[in-house]
């Protein structure tokens, strides 16, 4: 059986859906295929969010080959999840589309990161057991 593709965007790849994607191939991988990408990427993952991940999950992302990457970058994407940044995605179809409205914890202090990581790892779990009982 072939997985679903889940992307999760964001306008700069750096933080929210770098996470998203390190998360979903950590829990999820049982439901779904992670990516992530972004509209106007910057040049590296945030390291906030780099240092948090590895503190508390144990991910180390750029280890792992995440890099922000652009829209075109992506295989054919099944659901895409889009992270609260206002992203519009007419280029990308997919079967299935979601806004999860995450504020952008870049800047902000470490119990605003983590409540934005958490956050995300609810997330994570809420769709892949969507996806397992095929509800997306």
């Amino acid at each position: 059986m072939t997985l679903p593709n889940v992307a999760f965007i964001c306008t700069h790849n750096s933080c929210r859906s770098q996470i998203a994607e390190a998360l979903g191939q950590a829990l999820a991988s049982d439901a779904f295929t992670s990516y992530s990408a972004g509209t106007t990427i910057k040049s590296d993952i945030n390291p906030d969010a780099v240092r948090l991940m590895r503190s508390l999950y144990g991910i180390d992302m750029p280890a792992n080959g995440q890099h922000p990457k652009t829209l075109d970058q992506l295989p054919p994407i099944d659901v895409v999840v889009t992270m609260g940044c206002g992203v519009a995605c007419p280029v990308l179809p997919a079967g299935s589309r979601e806004d999860w409205g995450l504020e952008d914890p870049t800047g902000k202090d470490d119990a605003a990161f983590t409540a934005t990581i958490r956050e995300i790892e609810r997330d994570i779990w809420d769709l892949r057991n969507r996806v397992l009982a095929q509800q997306v």
